[in-house]
């Protein structure tokens, strides 16, 4: 009993210590798109290296060589002998294109970043804990849009520019009830900026006026999860995966400045307890066929259009309104395939991704529907050779994505994901014959 105990305190020291190296890694993730500058910004992909090639579906999987962040109840079934650690970085390279007057102009940008950073262990028979560090929302984004208002008025040039978001550290646990049933939580601390402004200026002497929009989150968030597993035939499994994300105010006051600049005059406006994440429902459906395949297929509402978000209405006034924001649907389907998993031909053994996705925004752009979001994927898990076993894997997926709406800028969007899995034999003990 006390030898369980000791080796139970370790992992969860070792998760502990973990969590703290890859959090120091961790940082703010580097963005362009100006579809940043609304709500808390572009919504990240929450998902690791496993199920990127597979464009995110995930709600289903349970697999107990992977960490499965998407779906706590996944945590159950994570293998007793291992630490599990899971670590993503992604690179982007965006192609915008906007069509004014009849006249194209495009441009293209790059970014680069560390994205995830998380383990997971087993406690005990049935129960197994994750934690680490996730994306939530980014923001950035610079442009400048200019009006031409006569020969008396001249030209306005309007600059906007944004940064920040939103991340989440977590700690949770998965429970497995019954041969069939799991469940699962996720307690995290969400914390982050948003810093967006815009400033303006002019050819002539009209007034030039600067207003910024500032907010410090600093909150919890709370994710559950159900698993529930059916065997069909000897080789065939169904899993179906449901997920409860709560909703509620942030604490966080949301605050606009406004200045003149030519005169320095300003005012400022809060909205207190101004910022709200939506309550957000999940459904996944995983197809298992022995140890070759599985095909994943997951819906996701997020209930946005419940929020009333802080902005400028008509009245010019700094409040909360109830027409930024909307319900947001996505849809992701993919399929992992692995020849042969114990083949001694290294080809056989690498696992082969696909996935499509589709979503619609969670935000109005005056009083318009925006971008749409329509993306593919495809990667491979490439197993990592060492003296005793063949568990580690380094994932590689691609992404192409294309966020659209009519009389808009057209973003397409380029990703390429590299995540290690590392998955050793840390707390098995070694006998000498």
């Amino acid at each position: 009993m006390l030898i369980k105990k000791y080796v139970m305190n370790k992992r969860f020291f070792c998760g502990i210590v973990a969590l703290a190296l890859l959090s120091g890694l961790f940082a703010q993730t580097s963005l362009n798109s100006p579809y940043s500058q609304h709500g808390v910004g572009l919504l990240s992909d929450q998902s690791q290296g496993f199920s990127r090639g597979m464009n995110g579906a995930s709600l289903g999987l349970r697999q107990g060589n992977i960490i499965n962040t998407m779906n706590p109840a996944s945590y159950a079934c994570v293998d007793s002998l291992t630490m599990i650690i899971d670590m993503g970085v992604t690179g982007q390279m965006t192609h915008f294109k906007e069509t004014v007057n009849g006249v194209s102009k495009s441009m293209n940008a790059k970014n680069a970043s560390l994205d995830y950073a998380v383990a997971s262990f087993r406690l005990r028979p049935n129960l197994g804990m994750a934690l680490g560090i996730l994306p939530f929302s980014n923001i950035g984004y610079k442009y400048t849009a200019s009006t031409y208002l006569g020969k008396t008025d001249g030209t306005i040039t309007e600059t906007y520019t944004g940064n920040g978001g939103l991340h989440e550290a977590f700690i949770g646990v998965g429970w497995q009830v019954s041969k069939d049933l799991s469940v699962g939580a996720n307690v995290g601390y969400l914390w982050g900026e948003m810093n967006k402004s815009v400033s303006s200026s002019s050819t002539t002497s009209i007034n030039s006026i600067s207003r910024s929009y500032y907010a410090m989150v600093n909150s919890y968030k709370l994710d559950f999860g159900v698993q529930w597993q059916k065997r069909l035939k000897n080789n065939d499994m169904l899993t179906v995966g449901a997920t409860l994300g709560a909703g509620h105010k942030l604490g966080a006051d949301a605050i606009c400045n406004v200045t003149n600049v030519s005169n320095g005059d300003g005012k400022a406006d809060t909205i207190s307890n101004g910022l709200s994440i939506p309550m957000t429902y999940g459904l996944g459906v995983a197809w298992t066929h022995g140890t070759n395949l599985i095909v994943d297929a997951d819906f996701l509402l997020q209930n946005w259009g419940g929020i009333d978000f802080p902005g400028v209405g008509d009245d010019g006034v700094y409040a909360l309104q109830n027409n930024i924001t909307k319900n947001r649907y996505q849809i992701n389907v993919g399929a992992d395939f692995v020849p042969d998993p114990v083949s001694r031909k290294f080809i056989k053994r690498v696992h082969y991704r696909i996935g499509g996705g589709f979503s619609t925004p969670y935000y109005n752009i005056n009083g318009k529907n925006g971008p749409k979001e329509l993306s593919l994927s495809a990667g491979f898990g490439i197993p990592l050779q060492n003296s005793y076993n063949n568990r580690s894997v380094l994932n590689v997926s691609a992404q192409w994505a294309r966020m659209s709406a009519t009389g808009m800028i057209t973003e397409n969007i380029f990703r390429i994901n590299i995540g290690l899995t590392f998955n050793e034999r840390w707390f098995a003990k070694w006998k000498i014959n």
